[in-house]
């Protein structure tokens, strides 16, 4: 085995209240029925959390490059909470010069002043959960806003001072046809977004359309919206990086290529997930923490740590782990980087490697990176279960 070499380092937050649940969605996310959030202790819950993880060893002095605030609804906690989080995070880890810090919000919860907040807050970048601009989509999504106010949301977005922008857009909706697709991305297109999310809509295990499935366009409809919907983007000067993101020069999400590069990230929140590589032991961790809130919560009056489980990957595990993760990047990872974050020689997967080139499913290791070719993202289950 050769040496671990230490990546960069991410903080994701979660906050897992929202106004509804959506149909499709398959978070740790719960609906807070009109109450009032418990924000104060929540945000003493994260910070003690935080303390912990930046009181171990294993961050070694590294500073953030990322914090992203995913949800349930981020947007539902108040300017000043995200504040005394970030102030917290700066105060506990550091950040980096150039630190990208992420919070997803909702059309159905935007409010321009909260807007002006997260900006004064340090938050530096808006991921608006979109989805769709048709009204009768948004309404068999479960969606709680509508398509005037998603346009509102990002024209809040823009008037509050963020100049990068994600929005997230689903494709292959119910009973969806190409034409509506279409028009939603070229209405997300006309808004001129940083960054475009575009992914296609699964049904998930311990989902309400999993129990009762919708009507969803046939395969040949898929492809034919993904092909469309590919060309009008590149198009547009949108570059395509990852199999799902979107992003026009210099905006390429730091916090998901982070992740894609089989980088750290501490998890903090309930059901929050890590990742994190320990030099001294030579060891990488997964993490996950107290998943359901009131559990989490209670952890800050008992004293008790918020670690649910903490599993060290074995040498076997690691080439998919870190496959899975880069193989989703369009320009793949530099082949060094193999080694260097998972302390397995490269010849372990030359063998694999050379029969799926065979296939054309990749490109040959002499370029220097590890990717797929273009069939190879179109079947990237295959290629993965060759490892």
């Amino acid at each position: 085995m050769s040496s671990l070499y230490l990546p960069p380092l991410s903080l994701y937050v979660h906050i897992p209240w929202c106004v509804k649940k959506c149909p499709y969605c398959d978070f740790n996310s719960h609906t807070n029925n009109g109450e009032a959030l418990p924000e104060s202790d929540y945000v003493d819950a994260l910070l003690a959390d935080l303390a912990i993880e930046a009181g171990n060893e294993k961050q070694q002095g590294r500073q953030l490059v990322s914090i992203f605030f995913g949800g349930g609804t981020p947007s539902l906690f108040s300017a000043a909470a995200i504040a005394r989080i970030l102030d917290g995070a700066e105060q506990l880890i550091g950040f980096a010069p150039t630190i990208e810090i992420t919070l997803e919000a909702n059309p159905g919860t935007v409010e321009q002043q909260k807007f002006i907040g997260f900006r004064e807050a340090g938050v530096n970048r808006l991921s608006i959960g979109i989805q769709s601009f048709n009204d009768t989509h948004l309404k068999r999504l479960g969606r709680i806003h509508n398509g005037t106010e998603a346009l509102a949301a990002v024209r809040t977005a823009r008037l509050a001072g963020f100049d990068n922008l994600n929005l997230d857009l689903m494709h292959g909706l119910p009973e969806q046809t190409p034409e509506e697709a279409i028009a939603d991305l070229q209405q997300a297109i006309d808004l001129q977004p940083e960054h475009l999310s575009w992914y296609q809509l699964t049904i998930e295990p311990n989902t309400a359309f999993h129990s009762h499935p919708p009507v969803l366009p046939i395969e040949n409809t898929l492809e034919c919206i993904q092909e469309a919907g590919h060309k009008l983007l590149t198009s547009v000067g949108f570059s395509s990086y990852e199999i799902s993101a979107y992003a026009r020069p210099q905006y390429q999400s730091q916090h998901n290529c982070n992740y894609w590069q089989f980088g750290d990230y501490i998890g903090i929140g309930a059901g929050a997930h890590g990742k994190i590589t320990d030099i001294s032991e030579q060891k990488i961790f997964r993490t996950r923490k107290t998943r359901q809130p009131i559990d989490y919560l209670s952890r800050l009056s008992t004293g008790n740590h918020y670690l649910a489980e903490q599993v060290a990957l074995e040498s076997a595990e690691l080439p998919l782990e870190f496959l899975m993760n880069a193989l989703r990047l369009k320009q793949g990872i530099p082949i060094e980087l193999f080694t260097q974050r998972t302390a397995v020689p490269l010849k372990k997967i030359a063998t694999h490697w050379q029969t799926l080139e065979a296939k054309h499913l990749v490109e040959p290791l002499s370029t220097g990176s590890l990717r797929c070719s273009p069939l190879g993202h179109r079947f990237l289950d295959s290629v993965l279960a060759e490892f």
